[in-house]
């Protein structure tokens, strides 16, 4: 049998985050290779009784279907965060649930681009947008990532003269540098956006990861009707769950709309409920605090033993929160073997490549701090200081 399928299929980049999952399954190998939260973290018993609530008060309400826009009670949740934490005005109506913000990907590209539409990316950027957009068949117009941010010139360049469709960002520790937009690189996007006929994605996945639990001001607040801003539960108490959320323009949310409910219909439901409990019933700021003071120490202790190595030439960036942080290698060591060799001696590094949506990556490596333990992170840096 010859199977016919869709012509983008031929083009879309082969998945490496299946790779990252298959290897950070392997309990033989240290991995800094994946994007997994601690689950250690997770509170497992806060999830049982919020379970536990739900089915026992309106089981048979959240085992049944609902409607596409998600959780009223969750979605003014998440307007209220925005509004206390970071002085937005969010509202319910402009908030969607979905099922983690990676599904928002996937619904950006198919209601804006069509083929040969230019879009906008970090350089580099989260493989999973890269994977999500090329299979809508874009062309993909990268933007060197530099200490404060994009490179505001080439940016503004893809906004006057390229006229992408959008600019899709992680502004707060990003993926996979860790690297935070100063507050006026924000200021600058905002003002080069707005009002042009371009928009820009802020996918804030990690924004309530910092270090030193302060908000930063997201590109949202100086451009608000040409931004689509995401978030998610995934990194901050359960990825199981599996519950994100996109904030946007009435407009783009109605067609938004329209994408999802043919797609899946809703999120799940009875997880949206569970989630609502929980986060109502139990300190979630408390938490956070216990879930960055582990990672902070993490991260810390990793940097530290990436400037003991006694191999000349590593460089690393320092993050100010979030999950990753990326290291540069000496000149002429591949990432790609790094990873090859790492997985046969037990250590897991993801090669920066996959970050690239043209060439580029393999002179650096991604390191992921959020998903081990102090013990593995000196053993996995031991192994990994062998091999270079």
């Amino acid at each position: 049998m010859e199977y016919r399928f869709a012509a983008r299929m031929r083009n879309a980049p082969e998945s490496f985050l299946k790779k990252l999952f298959a290897v950070s399954s392997d309990p033989s190998i240290i991995s800094f290779a994946g994007g997994l939260p601690d689950s250690n973290l997770i509170d497992v018993a806060g999830i049982r009784d919020s379970a536990a609530c739900v089915l026992e008060e309106e089981g048979r309400e959240a085992l049944q279907y609902t409607t596409t826009e998600g959780y009223l009670p969750l979605r003014e949740f998440i307007a209220e965060r925005y509004r206390n934490r970071l002085g937005i005005a969010a509202s319910a109506e402009n908030i969607r649930i979905v099922n983690g913000s990676q599904q928002c990907l996937d619904i950006i590209g198919k209601i804006f681009i069509e083929k040969n539409d230019r879009i906008g990316i970090e350089r580099p950027g989260y493989l999973g947008a890269i994977e999500a957009f090329s299979l809508y068949e874009p062309v993909i117009k990268s933007v060197d990532m530099n200490e404060s941010g994009p490179d505001m010139e080439g940016f503004e360049k893809l906004v006057t003269d390229d006229k992408i469709k959008f600019f899709y960002g992680i502004p707060n520790f990003q993926n996979p540098t860790g690297r935070s937009y100063s507050y006026d690189a924000r200021k600058q996007i905002g003002g080069i956006v707005g009002g042009s006929g371009s928009l820009f994605y802020e996918d804030d996945a990690f924004g309530e990861l910092a270090f030193d639990l302060k908000p930063r001001m997201p590109v949202n607040k100086f451009a608000p009707e040409n931004v689509i801003t995401s978030g998610s539960f995934s990194k901050t108490v359960a990825p199981g769950m599996r519950i994100g959320w996109i904030m946007a323009p009435p407009e783009i949310i109605s067609v938004f709309d329209t994408a999802k409910q043919a797609a899946d219909l809703h999120s799940n439901f009875l997880c949206q409920k569970i989630l609502d409990q929980y986060l109502r019933n139990n300190d979630y700021d408390a938490h956070l605090k216990r879930v960055v003071s582990v990672y902070h120490d993490n991260c810390m202790l990793m940097q530290d033993l990436l400037d003991d190595m006694t191999v000349a030439g590593i460089t690393h960036t320092s993050p100010e929160g979030g999950m990753f942080m990326t290291a540069g290698l000496p000149k002429g060591l591949s990432s790609m073997k790094l990873f090859e060799d790492g997985i046969k001696n037990g250590v897991a590094v993801l090669p920066g490549i996959p970050f690239y949506a043209g060439d580029g990556g393999d002179d650096m490596i991604r390191l992921n701090f959020s998903n081990t333990s102090e013990e593995n992170i000196k053993e996995g840096m031991n192994r990994l200081s062998e091999i270079l």
